[in-house]
């Protein structure tokens, strides 16, 4: 999970309402049902102490919710008066669920949001540019194109069976290098700022891969091919979402397989050695198991990847936080030698979460029965310990 949609909750200081529920409207009485959902959800709230401030600001953004279109689930996150984030989420919580704390309750969204395809720049290339749209849980809007160079047209007719044919073939192959360049281009600066997790390279098998491989590195690692697109003549939308949703299956599963590895190859702790191969010791890799180590390398920036298992103890054990993301240990003291006038406590996922946020890293979500790290907490460190 790119944790980059969880920024807007690092610039408040709290505390936090945060509420999971249902917000589909497929059936009859969706609307009937709709309503009561709304109120429980505000209801617990209350119940969890949140003040009125939050309440109300819960209440009133439900209630101008759109009638139509709505995804099948909500998370929102609430302070100072206002909602700071609304997730749409593709799969509908099993439960109204809501807590008032003092950091954002996101723990759930990874397995609410980790089997879904998440918000994507799709860009149909062709030899003239390339037609960008985005698409989020199952709809796609328009978003602009890219234009190469132009020369001929942007037509594709045949080239001249004369001796000038070689001329023009290379003219031709060189504009449509410049071509893939200028995209490649666009796409790696436009990027940051597009609010996208996923880019999505669809049209010819040969112009798409001109476009990958002059991303920049850091776009390339999620990045997809797919055939056709949903502008490609003869391809429905819904054959494209069943090869982007296998596609996601495919990319998903390969990443998940490469952080565990370098999980198990990394394993260590401060102070640690372990022996290879020929048998001599070595320091610590870039990895780490369990509260204490992760909560360290959080402190130091050093998170690449934090991996959560389900069905892991450690996630929701407390540990204590503070003011900003980096805040972390596991005794009250720690934070007091932090300087940290007033620690709280918070599931350890939580603290993390927001931690990683703020450093740039990423989440997974480990499946219960894959070989993850003990405990259900780990990381996949930026250098080693």
């Amino acid at each position: 999970m790119d944790l980059a949609i969880l920024t807007p909750l690092l610039d408040r200081p709290g505390p936090w309402a945060t509420v999971y529920l249902d917000t589909s409207r497929a059936t009859e009485d969706a609307a009937r049902r709709r309503a009561l959902l709304d109120r429980a959800a505000v209801q617990r709230l209350a119940d969890a102490g949140a003040d009125d401030s939050a309440r109300a600001a819960v209440r009133d953004h439900l209630a101008a919710a759109p009638a139509a279109g709505s995804p099948p689930g909500r998370a929102l996150f609430a302070a100072d008066g206002e909602v700071a984030l609304d997730v749409p989420l593709a799969a509908s919580p099993p439960d109204v669920a809501a807590t008032w704390a003092p950091l954002p309750h996101t723990g759930p969204l990874l397995g609410l949001l980790d089997d879904a395809v998440p918000a994507c720049l799709v860009a149909a290339v062709d030899r003239t540019g390339a037609d960008l749209e985005r698409y989020e849980l199952g709809r796609g809007a328009p978003i602009g194109t890219v234009e190469g160079p132009q020369w001929q047209g942007r037509g594709h007719r045949a080239p001249p069976a004369d001796r000038y044919e070689w001329h023009y073939r290379h003219r031709v192959e060189d504009t449509w290098e410049r071509t893939a360049g200028i995209v490649a281009e666009h796409l790696g600066r436009t990027w940051p700022r597009g609010g996208a997790q996923l880019l999505v390279l669809t049209g010819g098998t040969r112009e798409r891969r001109a476009v990958h491989d002059r991303l920049p590195p850091r776009l390339r690692a999620v990045t997809l091919e797919l055939d056709g697109g949903t502008g490609a003549a003869g391809t429905s939308r819904e054959a494209f979402e069943r090869r982007l949703g296998e596609a996601w299956a495919r990319h998903r599963a390969r990443h998940l397989a490469e952080l565990l590895d370098a999980f198990h190859t990394g394993v260590g702790r401060p102070g640690d050695h372990r022996t290879d191969a020929a048998g001599t010791q070595t320091a610590p890799g870039q990895a780490a198991q369990g509260i204490p180590a992760v909560l360290s390398a959080a402190r130091q920036h050093q998170l690449a990847a934090l991996l959560l298992q389900t069905g892991g103890h450690d996630p929701e054990r407390p540990v204590w936080t503070g003011p900003e993301p980096e805040h972390l240990g596991v005794h009250r003291a720690d934070l007091r030698d932090m300087g940290v006038r007033h620690p709280a406590q918070a599931p350890a996922a939580d603290a993390l979460l927001r931690s990683a946020t703020a450093s740039g890293a990423e989440a997974v979500l480990v499946p219960e029965l894959a070989d993850g790290p003990p405990g259900g907490l780990g990381a996949v460190l930026r250098w080693p310990a």
